[in-house]
């Protein structure tokens, strides 16, 4: 139909069957407009996922090429004849001289490490001769002692191995082998604990320790459990 049939005159003046093939007219475009409304919001979809993934490729590019020895687990040889600018940054210093001596300041209050009451372990020690007639010292002989202190780290602990056990029982009442679930975190015949995968994504995330990096650190504290 032209145009001007659409005017309001115009569709006043209609019959009724006229105004059934303008409605049915009408329909056909709506469905026709929206096919094509469809069609457009697929082909914008597609656009978007194509966008987000070029996006993500041109960021991982981005971070691979500003990987050297002083920010990942590359070697030093790596880097080349072009020395990486972070390091760069990070020997030279940006405080300019303030004319003052190095080391603590006229009345700044110092801390260092104080003795505790309870110690973890006692090494004692012993004279071996009198300093001045050589006669032989036994320990008996102490008359006091001299305390000095030593802050050191534990060896790490051996991995803890809890083994679940599922059992198989034997219904009495009409002979069926029931066994019983592991739970839903056990899934694996051997796997490393929540704990474990834990402490590895903080160190990964929070101090941007390499993959292969990590896999050596967990080897050298937990051999043989964590081979490289």
């Amino acid at each position: 139909m032209k145009q001007a049939r659409f005017t309001r005159d115009r569709v006043s003046a209609l019959s009724k069957p006229d105004l059934i093939d303008l409605v049915m007219e009408l329909a056909a475009r709506n469905a026709l407009l929206q096919t094509r409304v469809d069609e457009l919001e697929k082909q914008n979809r597609q656009v978007q996922e194509q966008n987000a993934s070029l996006v993500q490729r041109v960021s991982d590019l981005e971070r691979r090429l500003g990987l050297n020895s002083s920010n990942s687990g590359k070697p030093p040889s790596s880097d080349g004849l072009a020395k990486p600018a972070a390091r760069e940054r990070r020997t030279r210093s940006l405080r300019g001289k303030s004319g003052r001596k190095s080391g603590g300041q006229h009345g700044h209050k110092g801390t260092t490490l104080k003795q505790v009451a309870t110690p973890d372990a006692l090494v004692h020690h012993y004279p071996h001769q009198c300093t001045r007639c050589s006669a032989t010292l036994s320990p008996e002989a102490a008359t006091g002692f001299a305390v000095r202190q030593v802050f050191g780290l534990a060896p790490p602990p051996p991995l803890f191995i809890t083994e679940h056990r599922a059992h198989t029982c034997l219904c009495r009442a009409c002979g069926t082998l029931v066994r019983a679930d592991f739970p839903e975190t056990v899934k694996a015949p051997a796997q490393y604990s929540d704990e474990i995968a834990a402490l590895a994504a903080y160190l990964q995330t929070q101090h941007c320790i390499p993959e292969d990096r990590l896999a050596r650190i967990f080897s050298d504290l937990y051999k043989p459990a964590f081979p490289r």
